[in-house]
């Protein structure tokens, strides 16, 4: 019996947590699900489920083995799509983690136009702010923006973000337009709450960072574009990336401010694990990412 049906047979009856279920999604009978693993478990002499009436569970064997399992299956499908690069398209399902805001505001034509473009690969989008551990969780890929830590990950380079500091022409023509960081009005920052302030050679981020660190802020979210709406509407200063406040700063209701003391920019990354052969469906989606925004990105077109 071939020991990659084996394989498939166990792994979908441990992920739907029953015979009868992987047999529907293998689109097979219960008994031939059953008797793959019954195999599989004479072949490696170790019993893989305990079961029950009413349901199964994964002995310790069998939790080592899904993992082993999975991973070998994974190399095979990669296998195939390495291979697939010979032919005319791509296939398969692409696990995709992004930020929040970038996604909503810029992936929804990216994912319609790659879609298009390959219409044999399945995307699932994860939105997320948070660091996503990309090889623990499962992604082929994440897309972070920041400066990144030393990590084993594949890191490639897709667009240049810049942070600028803005505010509303309301708010400045009520208390005035800085000339300094140091002339920010106090008690009037707007912070991001995953702001990363390693610049330290940045006389504006130390400053925003002194600000956060004595609670010196009129309003702390996790989002960038409620932070913007709430510069627009007159609450305060905010520093945030172009991808964001362009808009903004096109129809005149954000102004940039502190020109001079704009912060190094970071960039938007793609994340993918280190692997000598990427499989088909990935390479066509960081190849794609690459050449979608434009150099500089679409949206530092407000100037």
């Amino acid at each position: 019996m071939d020991r990659v049906d084996l394989l498939k047979a166990f792994v979908t009856v441990a992920t739907e947590g029953s015979f009868t279920k992987a047999a529907d999604k293998l689109d097979t009978s219960n008994q031939l699900v059953s008797k793959y693993v019954s195999q599989l478990e004479s072949y490696l002499g170790a019993r893989l489920f305990n079961r029950t009436t009413r349901r199964i569970h994964l002995t310790e064997a069998g939790e080592q083995c899904l993992q082993y399992a999975k991973h070998i299956l994974e190399g095979i499908s990669d296998m195939e799509g390495h291979v697939g690069q010979f032919q005319l398209e791509a296939k398969g399902l692409l696990r995709v983690s992004a930020p929040v805001s970038f996604s909503t505001l810029h992936l929804a034509s990216l994912l319609r136009d790659f879609k298009q473009a390959h219409p044999g690969v399945s995307i699932d989008l994860q939105l997320s702010d948070r660091k996503v551990d990309v090889v623990e969780e499962g992604f082929d890929v994440a897309l972070r923006i920041g400066n990144l830590s030393s990590s084993s990950l594949v890191a490639k380079k897709i667009a240049p973000i810049r942070l600028v500091m803005c505010a509303s022409p309301a708010y400045l023509a009520e208390h005035g337009e800085p000339k300094h960081p140091s002339e920010l009005k106090e008690g009037h920052y707007l912070r991001y709450s995953y702001m990363d302030y390693s610049q330290s050679d940045s006389p504006l981020i130390n400053t925003l960072k002194q600000r956060s660190q004595k609670g010196d802020v009129s309003l702390v979210v996790n989002n960038g574009e409620i932070l913007a709406e709430a510069a627009i509407g007159g609450q305060g200063y905010v520093l945030q990336p172009t991808f964001i406040v362009s808009q903004a700063l096109q129809q005149g209701t954000l102004k940039i401010i502190l020109n001079e003391y704009e912060p190094a920019p970071t960039a938007l990354y793609a994340l993918y694990p280190h692997r000598k052969l990427m499989s088909h469906k990935l390479r066509v989606f960081i190849d794609f990412l690459s050449n979608y925004f434009g150099q500089p990105p679409y949206w530092d077109s407000f100037e």
